[in-house]
């Protein structure tokens, strides 16, 4: 799956109830699966670290949606990718 397109899915599922969150509260979401990522990183249990990982990502792409930034073009211009 390209990142776009996980950008417009996880968009399809969450745009509204995020917007209705709003964004700092979609942030705090974010900062809270960060920190799990990090109890699992300690874990050392790789399905764990997937799992945390993925809602990372999600939730990061949730931001994003937010604030009308496509995340590849992101990429693209920070990186050089």
């Amino acid at each position: 799956m390209e990142i776009k397109e996980a950008q417009e899915k996880l968009k399809e599922m969450y745009l509204q109830k995020d917007k209705d969150r709003g964004l700092f509260a979609t942030f705090t979401w974010f900062t809270e699966e960060v920190g799990e990522l990090a109890e699992a990183l300690l874990s050392g249990e790789k399905n764990k670290i997937e799992e945390e990982l993925a809602d990372v990502i999600a939730w990061a792409i949730s931001i994003a949606n937010l604030e009308n930034i496509d995340v590849e073009e992101a990429l693209r211009k920070k990186y050089n990718l």
